[in-house]
């Protein structure tokens, strides 16, 4: 079963009886942008209707109804869908708003369920009949988990911020590019992306216009600017005195260009500070002790623990450790081959928004829990690369917090051991 785990980002609740999953009905779906296909299976294997429909109110009425006529139980009905990026999202949510059993499936496992039947013909509706096929002969191993409405919201707005903080990082690489013209010496003398220097070079954009400018104009510009963000320790004449000496280019477009990227940066930068606060609180309305007990982890703030908990859900979804290791992706993937092995990969198939968090948590724990610190340093004596050793304590900061979540206790060192 923990397999399975790494292939199954989003799954409603599933009917029991007598504690063998029964269905009458099995929906294989395959969605493009305008259109789905359609292909319905019972329980025997054979095909009971195929459709294709528009991605549309009539469409999705149209697929309902065909089911209804085979199945009128919503809830002896499994359907299933590839992940699609976004395209999935709106018929997902229509199934389940008729209370029928959806999976939303990575098309890894689809790809390699299709590789037994050696088919070289690809369609829509065959690729539709290959999903109810792989559900109907998986019924019984796909595991069983929910992910409430409640968890979905918490999971945008943890993947917003993501958004936002790549976007964020994007803006300040093309400010740096276009300072390397205007005024390349600036990066030298201070952090230009505190909120004092971005104001200031927003004023200020390139060594020509602080050369023409009259000194007091720097001073002041400076000073202005000292109560908007963090006090630095560059003076204005230490701005004039590198700019004098500057090897940048004259470029006016250039100079037009970087307040303007300033301005998006600071826009950006404010909309951060409000999505972590909305993150943070949220998550604290919902999972309340188990932000508690993850942020008992030195290392792990408020903002990394809700977005784990965001991507993660209920942990009791994970039969062990592994389930969750698998996936987040940071399972091995070794490949061998009579004498050859290859070398030793991690499998980046499951959820990159939680790899993504767990690799900043284990930078932050290495860097102030003494705990994982040492072991971080003992893997690497042991003769592990840095970035083994990282993904080493990677999946032991992985194994405490599943222990920490499942018995709901606070961290202590023995619970890590």
């Amino acid at each position: 079963m923990e397999d399975w785990l790494g292939g199954f980002t989003c799954l409603t609740k599933i009917q029991y009886t007598g504690g063998v999953i029964v269905y009458n009905l099995f929906v294989g779906i395959d969605v493009s942008k305008d259109s789905f296909s359609v292909t319905g299976l019972e329980p025997k294997g054979n095909i009971c209707f195929s459709i294709t429909a528009n991605m549309d109110l009539n469409g999705f009425s149209e697929l309902f109804k065909s089911i209804n006529s085979v199945c009128k139980d919503p809830s002896k009905v499994f359907a299933a869908m590839e992940s699609t990026g976004c395209y999935h999202i709106n018929l997902f949510s229509f199934l389940c708003s008729k209370g029928i059993n959806t999976v939303i499936i990575n098309p890894i496992l689809i790809s390699n369920f299709t590789k037994l039947s050696l088919r070289k013909t690809k369609t829509d509706k065959k690729d539709s009949l290959t999903i109810a096929q792989f559900i109907l002969v998986h019924k019984d191993s796909i595991s069983k988990f929910s992910v409430p409405q409640d968890i979905k919201d918490l999971r945008d707005i943890a993947r917003e911020r993501e958004s936002l903080c790549n976007m964020i990082a994007s803006t300040k690489n093309e400010i740096k590019r276009i300072l390397q013209f205007t005024f390349p010496e600036m990066e030298s003398l201070c952090n230009i992306f505190t909120q004092t220097m971005l104001n200031f070079i927003k004023s200020f954009p390139s060594a020509r216009l602080i050369k023409i400018a009259e000194p007091k104009a720097i001073e002041k510009a400076l000073e202005n600017n000292f109560s908007r963000g963090r006090k630095i320790t560059i003076t204005a004449y230490d701005i004039i005195k590198a700019a004098q000496s500057s090897v940048a280019s004259v470029s006016l477009a250039k100079e037009l260009i970087l307040p303007e990227k300033i301005s998006t940066l600071l826009h950006l930068m404010e909309r951060l500070d409000k999505i972590t606060d909305i993150l943070s609180n949220f998550c604290q309305s919902m999972m309340i002790d188990e932000l508690e007990i993850i942020t008992s982890i030195e290392g792990i703030d408020k903002t990394s623990g809700a977005t784990f908990l965001a991507e993660v859900g209920n942990i009791f979804n994970f039969p062990s450790h592994k389930s969750l290791i698998a996936f987040a992706g940071i399972d091995p993937s070794v490949f061998q081959s009579g004498k050859f092995e290859g070398k030793s990969k991690i499998s980046k198939r499951g959820n990159r928004h939680l790899r993504r968090v767990i690799y900043i948590m284990t930078v932050n724990v290495i860097r102030v829990n003494s705990f994982f610190k040492a072991y971080f340093l003992k893997r690497k004596q042991e003769g592990l690369p840095y970035k083994k050793a990282i993904l080493a304590t990677a999946h032991k900061l992985v194994r405490t917090i599943f222990a920490m979540l499942s018995h709901k206790t606070l961290f202590h060192v023995k619970n890590s051991l």
